[in-house]
Formats: C-alpha cells, structure tokens, sequence
C-alpha cells in the first residue's frame, strides 16, 4: 500500500520553482530516503505534504487522504521531527510534552501513559522535568522524537534528525526509531546528510532543482552510478598486470576498478594463484550523489 503518493507536483517562489512535476509513491512501513543539497526542494515538498504550505499545482495524497479535501486528518497521520529543535527551551521536557500532547486531545492519563511509554522507549525518564536548556544536544533529540510520536502518527517525517549528534546518539536513535518501525508498521520519510544512513532506506528518490534525477532502492543505484573496485594485496605490480585491467596502487596492493561482484567473481577465479588477500568494496551512496547530481551534499559543485 501507498501511504503517500505525489503527482505532478508544482511549487514556485515567484521566479524561482522550488518544486518541478515531482512524483513518487512511498510504501506503508518503508523507511523511505529522500535526498538533495540544501535548495533542491525537500523542505518544499515536506511543508506540502505536511499541510503547512499551499501547493501550485499537483495531487497530494496521504494514508489514503487528499490534502485538498482534509489536511487535518493529514496532519493527525505525521509526525514530524525538524533538523532544528521546535522545543521551547524555557519549559521542562514534560511540559513541552504536556502542551503538544493537548493539541491532540491527548490529556490525563492517556498523556502519562503515552509518557512513560516513549521515555521507557527512547531512554529519558530522568530527564522528563528538566528544562530544555538544561539538556544535551543527543537529549533534547530524544524529546524531539518523543513529541513527534505523541500521537501515534502512521508517517514519522525525520529532517536530518542526527546531524551534530554525536555516534552513540545516531546509534541509540536509529535502533529506537527501527525497533517502532517494525512493531507499528510506521513509515520513516528521511532526509539525512549521512548517506549511511540513506544506504540502509528501503528506498531512496534524489531531487535536484525541484526535479527527480535519480531513484531506486541503494543496491539498484550503487549499481547503476557507483563501480565497485577490487583490492588486492601482497602481489607485485608485474603480476596485477597480467589482470589486464587499469589499475592503481594503494597501501600494501593494488585497487581494480570492476563493473560489479559479478566481474570480479570471474577475475577472482581466472588469477586465482593472486588473490590470497582482496577484498571487494562495493560503491557508495556519496558516490552515487555526487555521480547523479554533480555536488556533493553540502551543494558544493564537483
């Protein structure tokens, strides 16, 4: 099932159009990766599918809704952590909490019990009446989160949720946000800067100017845009020769730019007396990105 489906999407600012005939599906319960250097479009598209910014043209629709005809059941769907904190830094956790939760009905004792199962879950049931200055940047995430999923939403819309937080915290935060995924069937709409973490989406669409330039789960896009390479080490440059393929030299060996585990099968087995040390690396998501668009993602030009 499609939880969300974009046709023909348009959105411009006066002269310039942020959004281009934009259209893709996401599957109920994918964790979904949505990519592309600051300006390309996503918040745009975030914004509209969230009913917070009129569309110009196009069809939104969300867990079965169109945005046209009810944007308050599309909101009680999402929930929505934002890359800067929407908290208010004054208030204690559990009074951030409190006010959000009353925006959805959410009060007494449906509000504790929601309560101490997301800090149960997301590890901050001595945090919950400190104020948020108090906190740490890996802290205030967790009650970030938290307060996205208040309401139980369907779609779990994740704007860079890691960036500046530090390993452990990407770490717990990703277990935390897979663990609700596979329990609740909840769908993840991502944007990341760390493509690791975009290689690990079930499906990726990359936007340049507004416009789809690429999309395809990462094994289909490392493929198409990202060669693997063979490294092979201990053996002399004399025998890699012999491979008769263009090669470069590294730290101990030999790097072999191969189309993909297929071809590198075959050389493995045909010059099997070299490869006593190799390893095959397949391509990446960075380079996938900057194949596709020319940039890489902090906009810079290749």
């Amino acid at each position: 099932m499609d939880i969300i489906r974009i046709e023909n999407l348009y959105k411009s600012y006066g002269d310039v159009k942020a959004v281009q005939d934009l259209s893709f599906k996401v599957k109920q319960g994918e964790l979904f990766a949505f990519l592309g250097v600051n300006g390309a479009g996503k918040s745009t598209t975030i914004s509209i599918i969230c009913g917070t910014l009129e569309k110009d043209g196009g069809n939104v629709f969300v867990d079965g809704v169109d945005l046209d005809h009810s944007t308050d059941d599309v909101k009680r769907s999402i929930g929505v952590v934002f890359q800067n904190s929407v908290l208010d830094k004054s208030l204690s956790a559990y009074d951030n909490l409190k006010h959000r939760a009353s925006l959805y009905g959410i009060t007494s004792e449906e509000f504790e019990t929601r309560l101490d199962e997301l800090t149960d879950i997301l590890q901050f049931k001595d945090l919950v009446k400190r104020p948020i200055n108090k906190l740490s940047g890996g802290q205030k995430r967790k009650v970030d989160i938290a307060r996205a999923l208040l309401h139980k939403p369907k779609i779990l819309i994740l704007d860079e949720p890691t960036t500046g937080l530090d390993p452990q915290t990407r770490i717990t935060m990703w277990s935390v946000i897979e663990d609700l995924r596979k329990k609740e069937n909840m769908t993840v709409f991502l944007t990341t800067h760390y493509m690791e973490e975009a290689a690990e989406a079930d499906y990726v669409v990359i936007i340049d100017a507004g416009k789809i330039v690429a999309e395809g789960t990462p094994h289909d896009l490392k493929d198409k845009y990202a060669k693997d390479v063979l490294n092979v080490y201990g053996v002399s440059e004399q025998q890699i020769e012999r491979i008769n393929l263009p090669f470069e030299k590294i730290a101990g060996g030999f790097r072999l730019n191969i189309e993909n585990t297929a071809q590198a099968t075959k050389i493995i087995n045909t010059y099997s007396e070299l490869f006593n040390d190799f390893e095959v690396v397949k391509g990446k998501m960075d380079t996938v990105f900057l194949n596709v668009t020319g940039k890489n993602l902090l906009g810079d030009n290749k």
